[in-house]
């Protein structure tokens, strides 16, 4: 091994790969939980430690260059290889088998977990997973489902559940919508707009206020209690959308709504298990990759009983 010709380190790594597959180094910057400078500053070490260029402006966005191209896929190795270094140092095989039922919000299900759980597939190929796609929570201790992601704290003395790093999300619209309307640039200028709902208008204006948003002004045009159909709405060009900028990122038709007055909506995430996870190997390994790809915080390193959250 020619240890002097290895110049550049693993967050810097992490840094290109996750700012190449979301196409802009802000959007890279939210995936990995770090600041826009952070992540720029390590890709421009990359850049430095390996002598070669490796993305250009294009517009708002990122293209890779070619060198930048060649390095993705030795990458993206590196990547599958270093989960696999995660999981075997947690005493796990990839014979592990069986099937486990991960429940999620149906945006989260239909946008994030797929290209996740392909990965995975990759790292633990017997196993099954089954995806519960609902925004209501499913009851663990019922075992309705083996993993729960959720966005409220679980008080149940019986389940384990392990705080990763926040989400935000924003208001959205086609770019085909902004065209046509013009962006609002502050909360005046979003009244008389279209809106589209999610399930109940009353309690969306409230909760936005809540968050420091007003969109009581606005025109509810449609709604729907489906976060996906609600979402597909909004990038067929029918109005305005809320929705998590993880989601969002994945979705090169749509536009963020910035207002001077606000900025993203923060929101937490938990990831929940029932107390079976130490005595269930293939809960474990789901639970710890889960924990891995949305981002456990760093200071949170083990798992912590629900109990202390209360």
């Amino acid at each position: 091994m020619n240890w002097q010709a290895i110049s550049f380190d693993w967050n810097q790594v992490r840094a290109f790969l996750a700012t190449a597959e979301e196409g802009t180094l802000s959007a890279g910057a939210r995936a990995l939980g770090l600041s826009q400078p952070t992540i720029g500053r390590q890709v421009a070490a990359l850049e430095a430690a390996l002598g070669v260029t490796l993305f250009e402006r294009a517009g708002k966005g990122l293209v890779l260059t070619r060198s930048g191209v060649d390095l993705l896929e030795h990458v993206r190795e590196m990547a599958t290889a270093a989960t696999r270094i995660s999981l075997s140092a947690a005493g796990h095989a990839q014979d592990v088998a069986g099937e486990v039922r991960i429940s999620a919000s149906d945006a989260l299900s239909a946008y994030i977990l797929p290209p996740m759980l392909a990965r995975l597939r990759g790292l633990a190929p017997d196993l099954v997973v089954e995806v519960v796609a609902e925004n209501r929570l499913s009851d663990l201790l019922r075992r309705e489902a083996d993993i729960a992601i959720r966005h409220v704290r679980p008080d149940a003395p019986d389940l384990i559940a392990r705080r990763l790093k926040d989400e935000t999300g924003s208001l959205y619209a086609a770019a085909g919508w902004i065209a046509r309307h013009g962006r609002p640039r502050r909360m005046a200028d979003l009244a008389g707009h279209d809106f589209i709902g999610i399930e109940d208008d009353a309690q969306m204006v409230s909760e936005l206020a809540a968050r420091g948003v007003d969109i009581s002004g606005v025109r509810f045009v449609a709604r729907s209690a489906n976060t996906v159909v609600m979402w597909e709405m909004v990038r067929a060009g029918l109005g305005i959308g809320v929705m998590s900028d993880r989601v969002a990122a994945t979705c090169p038709d749509v536009e963020r709504i910035e207002l001077k007055e606000v900025g993203p909506i923060g929101f937490p995430v938990w990831l929940t298990a029932h107390r079976e996870l130490h005595n269930s190997r293939r809960i474990r390994v789901v639970f710890d990759f889960l924990a891995e790809q949305l981002g456990a915080p760093r200071e949170q390193g083990r798992d912590r009983a629900a109990a202390e959250h209360g």
